[in-house]
């Protein structure tokens, strides 16, 4: 018998060499893809932790950025106003996007299922997935600066910040509710629980782990965005809790800092950076480590 006839002595047939190196072959391009996509990012992450790490220190994350700047031997500051208006906007804009993103995915799934007006729906979410941010930015400055003849504020930035969200939100708790099986559905309908009760009790329950993954997602989005702050949060660098005044921002920082002649504000830069990629790394591990926790479950 030939090659492929042959069988192995677990009952299989034997591969032919020709596919083996076809095998060889294609493996051995797709590693060397991975490798080729991995250079920039550890490109990026060795020179973030080279200029970064040099410039944290414990002032660096307990001080706001000073004005003194252009002398030699004078504090320039840290970035705590920055962590802090990060947190607060980004925790603002979730307050806005999640309960909504929330709750179209639950009429999607649950009421909307097929109508053309949830196919039109998903088509609109779709198309805000694609929206770069800066258009956010500027729609948020346009109605709510311009259009009403005030300045920036730091919840205006949480507005543009949960426009960003919200179809990330919308996509990612739909597709999870969608996996909910059917069968708890009917089971508890025909018990006699009333719709609104079966996705309160059944549905959203079973489906928060992975909602919460799609939720941490966003929220690790819209905290590395700098377009949009900088059309309605400006800049300030004093720590405020004050949410209807500039408030400050880790992208905004960077920004700012980067552009300076100062070679230790551009140190700073770095630094806030390595502080900003930390934050959205660590919220991503968290995404993860919540949807494999869910998968296991």
């Amino acid at each position: 018998m030939s090659a492929q006839g042959t069988t192995s002595p677990l009952g299989r047939l034997a591969v032919s060499p020709g596919r083996r190196r076809k095998d060889r072959l294609a493996r051995g391009a797709v590693l060397s893809a991975t490798l080729l996509a991995l250079v920039p990012l550890v490109l990026i992450v060795y020179y973030l932790l080279k200029k970064g790490l040099g410039a944290w220190s414990s002032d660096f994350f307990t001080t706001d950025p000073t004005g003194s700047t252009f002398f030699k031997n004078s504090d320039i500051g840290g970035v705590k106003s920055a962590i802090l208006g990060t947190i607060e906007m980004v925790a603002l804009a979730s307050v806005i996007a999640v309960p909504i993103g929330i709750g179209v995915a639950i009429w999607l799934v649950e009421y909307g299922r097929s109508s053309w007006f949830a196919n039109v729906v998903r088509f609109f979410v779709d198309v805000l997935t694609g929206v770069p941010s800066i258009v956010f930015g500027l729609f948020v400055f346009i109605v709510l600066i311009i259009g009403t003849g005030t300045t920036y504020a730091g919840w205006k930035g949480s507005v543009a910040l949960s426009l960003l969200m919200l179809p990330v939100v919308v996509r990612s708790a739909e597709v999870i509710l969608t996996l909910v099986p059917n069968g708890l559905r009917e089971s508890a309908l025909a018990l006699g629980a009333p719709r609104w009760r079966v996705i309160g009790r059944i549905v959203l329950p079973t489906a928060l782990p992975g909602m919460l993954t799609g939720v941490l997602l966003a929220v690790a989005r819209a905290a590395g965005e700098t377009a949009p702050l900088l059309f309605t949060a400006a800049y300030t660098k004093e720590t405020t809790t004050n949410l209807s005044g500039f408030m400050n921002s880790l992208p905004v920082q960077i920004y700012n800092d980067v552009t300076s002649p100062t070679p230790r504000v551009v140190e700073r830069a770095w630094g806030a950076a390595l502080a900003l990629v930390t934050l959205i790394l660590l919220l991503n591990l968290i995404a993860r480590l919540v949807s494999r926790r869910s998968r296991l479950a």
